[in-house]
């Protein structure tokens, strides 16, 4: 499931847009301020961000060149009520992919969107996000590192790829082989049990509570998937 992340303050134009692509088979996340969707966008995976100009506390302009300083390649629909050319070529220079002007179509803005994915996808961007936290735990994704409070987290990078998957892919049910696959790789041999102690050595080093673990969890019969 594609994860989108809509900034925008316009609470009918929100409800539009956040039911349209649910019922598109979209997960949606909302931001109503412009801090609070730099906030997200800077700590959480998105497939794509539609992000408006006018919004309070922080403009789209200064959002979307931040993502881009951030190194986070996640593409970017500019949504604004205003249709000067100027306005188009700023947003598209401060790395917006593309730019959809006040009012529009639906099924126009659906049609750029699932683009965007497939070329982000295409060209192995992905969702770009550097980092995320959760609790008292962060992460960089970049430099492969974890802290938990003011403690350094040491993972392996087997560890480290298998929880930068859950997190890309969280809320989602994983089976063992499934976890095997898109980590360890089509062409690695270990066996199922593999998964579980990595899974195990994960919430001993992150959870507060291993043995009734918050964040990495069992779905019996199933596999595991990672909430928050």
């Amino acid at each position: 499931m594609n994860k989108v992340l809509i900034v925008e303050d316009e609470a009918g134009l929100v409800l539009t847009l956040s039911d349209r692509l649910e019922s598109e088979g979209f997960s949606v996340d909302v931001a109503r301020d412009g801090e609070t969707g730099l906030e997200l966008a800077m700590n959480s995976a998105y497939d794509l961000i539609v992000l408006d100009v006018m919004l309070p506390k922080r403009n789209g302009y200064d959002i979307c060149r931040d993502i881009r300083a951030s190194g986070n390649n996640v593409p970017v629909i500019m949504l604004t009520a205003k249709n000067e050319t100027i306005d188009k070529v700023l947003g598209l220079k401060l790395g917006a992919d593309d730019y959809l002007a006040k009012p529009f179509e639906m099924m126009e803005l659906l049609a750029r969107i699932e683009a965007l994915i497939r070329r982000s996808a295409a060209s192995g961007n992905g969702s770009g996000a550097t980092g995320f936290s959760f609790d008292d735990i962060k992460i960089d994704f970049r430099n492969a590192e974890v802290s938990k409070g003011k403690r350094k987290v040491e993972l392996s990078a087997m560890e480290f790829k298998l929880l930068q998957y859950l997190i890309e892919n969280r809320g989602q049910v994983h089976s063992r082989d499934a976890l095997l696959d898109a980590v360890w790789g089509y062409d690695a041999t270990p066996t199922t049990r593999t998964v579980d102690v990595h899974i195990a050595w994960l919430r001993q080093k992150l959870e507060n509570n291993p043995k009734r673990p918050q964040f990495i969890q069992t779905v019996h019969g199933f596999g595991y998937k990672f909430v928050t």
